[in-house]
């Protein structure tokens, strides 16, 4: 299936998109793990997160899951996770993006500046 009517997606989704694909994570590991995979250029502050999550809930691109914690107001912690079409746009961005590296590489080094 063809989802370049999907891509290119936004920085803080791509990363979020890869933080879940280990596993299940709740929210505030999601931020945490952003933040440590983009090497702290990406913050999400909680607005923009749970804004972020529920469009891709409504995309079908992450489930909501029962959490195994408990959180601080009592409640348990909700954990979210890729679905197979989530992880299927993941892929075909991380390929947009190689496909990218490699003809700038080409062309710097026509150019002999990489």
């Amino acid at each position: 299936m063809d989802y370049q009517d999907q891509l290119p997606l936004s920085e803080a989704v791509y990363f979020i998109l890869l933080s879940l694909l280990p596993g299940p994570k709740h929210g505030y590991a999601i931020m945490k793990d952003v933040e440590a995979l983009s090497d702290t250029r990406v913050r999400l502050s909680t607005g923009t997160l749970y804004g972020a999550l529920k469009r891709l809930l409504e995309s079908g691109w992450v489930r909501r899951e029962a959490g195994d914690g408990v959180g601080e107001n009592g409640r348990q912690r909700k954990e979210y996770a890729l679905t197979r079409l989530g992880r299927a746009i993941l892929e075909a961005e991380a390929e947009r993006l190689e496909r990218l590296v490699a003809i700038t590489q080409e062309r710097a080094s026509e150019e002999g500046w990489l």
